[in-house]
């Protein structure tokens, strides 16, 4: 039996199985809820409100007997989870697990009882068992998110793997009557040294014929290393495009470029389509042990869809087609490599966390999907561990940790936190699992960086006054007006909570001053601190913004994961600091790096020696693009740096403990002394 379901504001509506769950039903039609926990019933932030009643003008009628709990889901992915805790090794993977089965047991705490009262569910938790109309408010709607994925300066020699000829041949006759395939071949040796016989796509060879005689034998032949004909087109054809593109875990950025001078001439970026399915990798790699084979072909499908989208818009910003570009390269951590090229990724995910494979790949533009050229090639750059991907080896492409003589500390800040330590006589990585909390998931008002989101915060200290501003608005809060806030991005958390412990409302530990009185701090309705960021005459909720005690814990594992990783990295390098950090990464190019040193994302460093190199896994993917033997240097990059799994370190769990504090719990920070707060007796917190 189907039933009519309704989306409100939105007015779509559609016919649904029973059983079916509410965001199933939102994802068929259109309709953007957040889910950042990957309908993992943890997260919170997909919320709706099922209406009750007769409603004549839709002719249903809407009840909240019309949903049924999702009773087994969460008990299939609990025992799921119990399982892998089980065969997990002590360590950093066996707490990740710990944690997620944590949230999934205290998963109605989403829901207070005055809103079950008000029939606030959330979507992915019900299923439907009769007809609906459903409410999406304000903050669980999607929004378009401000993907910043600017295209850096690159210096690399050019050199692509595709190249244009122009060749002029003798038309056949019945003196000569020589192929039209053998033909080309013999004006490829002749003219531009081509050697041997060139295999040719067999799409080009079906065109060959029509396209030598529609311009009089005159053609321009695109060969892929000079090794195979993947095109051939009527008369002098001068312009080769390629597009590189940065598959991030939240975005995806493509840069169409031209391969003859390595010039972007497009740039066009989106958020990750597969964020609907959770927004970190594991959420993901969840969706595809739950729905085996079936949940990765859609993942798969997802993101070619999204490749195809940015590859359209591109090439049409500059008067192409899709089929006009040559070739691809593409780069992703290792979870967006393996459901790109649909190969599972669910061994990635646990301990000894083997990939499909290392090495870097090339498949033929069809076969994948992608539509460009058809016998368009696609590259992807290698991967370096498990959880240290091909976007990793871009930024090394990118940066060149590998040729230089100062000691470099890399850190790419994404759901994953990868970091390169060293120089031209040895490099080393890691990762760490900073989860979403920086870039708003796991957050109570955590959103993506879209118009109406607090992109930066001021507290002032005695007064507790609060200053923001939001995306779209180039004026700062004045406690007056409505800002139209949504929620809050990410470089507004770190911003938030180093200078609520500037303002000493949260102490060296994470914990709310208890001492302190005031209108902004108080306890929220489930008896959480919390602190007010926006008054809800300031937002678009209808309700106040805040910082929780719970905001203030994810935020604090995530930096600790980060900052406990870079300590673990100079012991294994053997050296005390760093000469220079590089920060990748569109988010990385966002956040204050005095505030973020405040909290203790990376140890204290001299802030000149700090660099924000923007989206340096995209760079990276535009240079192996415009040079085949970077391609070359990629692979042997990958084998070179050396791998340092945190989990198995003996004593992660104590700095990781230590790098808990703020913002640590014994180093020391003399380049930002005098912006920290008088130091309180360092304490001990629970992990």
């Amino acid at each position: 039996m189907e039933h009519t379901v309704i989306f409100q504001p939105s007015g779509r509506r559609g016919k649904f199985p029973a059983g079916a769950t509410v965001l199933d039903a939102a994802r068929k039609l259109g309709v953007g809820i957040e889910a950042i926990c990957g309908d993992n019933l943890v997260c919170g932030k997909c919320k709706i409100k099922i209406m009750d009643g007769n409603f004549p003008k839709e002719g249903i009628t809407s009840s909240i007997n019309h949903v049924a709990q999702v009773a087994d889901k969460d008990t299939k992915i609990l025992k799921d989870l119990t399982a892998r805790f089980e065969a997990a090794q002590e360590g950093e993977e066996r707490r990740k697990i710990q944690r997620k089965m944590d949230k999934l047991r205290a998963k109605h705490e989403n829901l207070s009882d005055k809103e079950r009262e008000e029939n606030i569910r959330l979507a992915c938790g019900v299923k439907v068992s009769g007809d609906l109309i459903v409410f999406v408010p304000e903050a669980s709607r999607t929004s378009e998110g401000i993907v910043s994925k600017k295209a850096g300066k690159i210096n690399v020699k050019i050199k692509p793997a595709v190249s244009k000829v122009y060749v002029e041949l003798p038309p056949p006759s019945l003196e000569d009557p020589t192929g039209d395939y053998e033909r080309l071949v013999a004006g490829l040796e002749r003219d531009h040294k081509v050697k041997g016989h060139p295999a040719i796509d067999y799409r080009a060879l079906q065109q060959l014929p029509d396209a030598l005689r529609a311009a009089d034998w005159k053609v321009t032949v695109t060969l892929w290393q000079r090794e195979q004909i993947i095109r051939v087109e009527p008369g002098k054809v001068e312009r080769n495009i390629g597009l590189a593109v940065d598959i991030g875990t939240t975005t995806v950025a493509g840069y169409l470029t031209d391969l003859a001078t390595g010039e972007v001439l497009a740039t066009e970026s989106m958020m990750n389509p597969q964020v609907r399915f959770g927004e970190d990798v594991m959420s993901r790699i969840t969706y595809c042990m739950l729905n085996g084979r079936k949940g990765l072909e859609e993942l798969q499908r997802t993101i070619i869809d999204g490749l195809n989208t940015i590859a359209e818009r591109a090439a049409e910003k500059v008067g192409l087609a899709p089929a006009d570009i040559s070739e691809a390269v593409l780069v992703g951590n290792t979870a967006m490599h393996h459901i790109l090229l649909g190969i599972n990724p669910e061994y990635v995910g646990a301990a000894p966390f083997a990939p499909g494979m290392h090495h870097s790949f090339d498949i033929n533009a069809e076969r994948l999907g992608l539509k460009i050229l058809p016998a368009g090639n696609v590259h992807v750059l290698p991967i370096e561990a498990g959880f240290v991907g091909a976007d990793n080896v871009g930024c090394l492409l990118a940066d060149e940790p590998h040729r230089r003589d100062e000691i470099t500390l890399l850190i790419d800040i994404g759901t994953n936190g990868e970091l390169v330590l060293g120089n031209k006589e040895k490099l080393i990585s890691c990762s760490t699992a900073t989860g979403p909390a920086l870039e708003g998931g796991e957050i109570q008002y955590g959103i993506r960086a879209t118009a109406g989101a607090i992109e930066n915060v001021k507290v002032e200290p005695e007064t507790l006054d609060v200053l923001f501003k939001v995306i779209g608005d180039e004026e700062w809060s004045n406690g007056q007006r409505n800002m139209g806030a949504k929620g809050i991005c990410g470089s507004a958390i770190i911003d938030a909570i180093a200078e609520m412990f500037k303002a000493r409302v949260i102490k060296k530990n994470g914990q709310f001053n208890k001492e302190l009185s005031h209108p902004r701090v108080r306890k929220n309705a489930k008896g959480m601190d919390e602190f007010v960021v926006a008054w809800k005459h300031e937002t678009a909720l209808e309700e106040d913004i805040t910082i929780t005690i719970k905001d203030v814990r994810a935020i604090q594992l995530a930096k600790g994961a980060l900052y406990s990783g870079c300590q673990i990295m100079l012991r294994k390098l053997g050296v005390e600091k760093f000469d220079r950090l590089a920060i990748a990464g569109a988010f990385g190019s966002h956040i204050n790096k005095y505030q973020a040193m405040v909290i203790g994302m990376y140890p204290d460093c001299d802030p000149e020696t700090i660099e924000f190199i923007g989206n340096a896994a995209g760079d990276g993917a535009r240079i192996a693009l415009v040079n085949v033997d970077k391609r070359r240097e990629a692979d042997e990059i990958a084998r070179r740096v050396e791998y340092v799994e945190l989990a198995l370190e003996e004593d992660f769990n104590d700095r990781f403990g230590e790098a808990m504090q703020l913002p640590h719990m014994f180093d020391r920070f003399p380049h930002i002394e005098s912006i920290l707060p008088v130091e309180e007796a360092a304490q001990e917190i629970e992990v």
